[in-house]
């Protein structure tokens, strides 16, 4: 089972044990696949650009991608319809519904804080369930 994080609390520390070498291994269970979408790549670079740290952007591609084991799921231009037909279905901004359309392109789990995705046929699960069940 492969999981996306989602939401506007996207931040690096969301995803620990991605890293091979990092103290927090074994936060998911070996059969799940921990995915990011572009969008959420583009927006942590954002926020720490505006926050005058490159150098942890640079770091979190290095733990998150190339030491790690977390795969980028992206949308094509020909998936855009789809996510204008989710946002009109569930009222979802843009960012929600190009998380949801990733999720339900490649059948994954969003786990996210954000509860507008409790409204839509997927839903979601809290990074503290994700917990609960390891």
């Amino acid at each position: 089972m492969s999981h996306v994080f989602s939401g506007h609390q996207r931040v690096a520390g969301a995803i620990p044990g991605a890293g091979k070498g990092g103290g927090s291994a074994g936060f998911f269970r070996p059969h799940l696949q921990l995915c990011l979408t572009d969008f959420s790549l583009h927006s942590i670079g954002i926020v720490l650009n505006r926050l005058g740290k490159p150098e942890a952007f640079v770091q979190f591609l290095q733990d998150a991608f190339l030491d790690g084991a977390v795969s980028l799921n992206r949308l094509s231009p020909e998936d855009m319809p789809g996510v204008v037909k989710i946002m009109e279905q569930y009222r979802l901004d843009f960012d929600d519904a190009s998380q949801y359309r990733v999720a339900e392109k490649y059948g994954l789990v969003i786990v996210s804080f954000d509860s507008d995705f409790d409204r839509t046929a997927l839903g979601r699960k809290t990074p503290a369930q994700m917990l609960q069940e390891r």
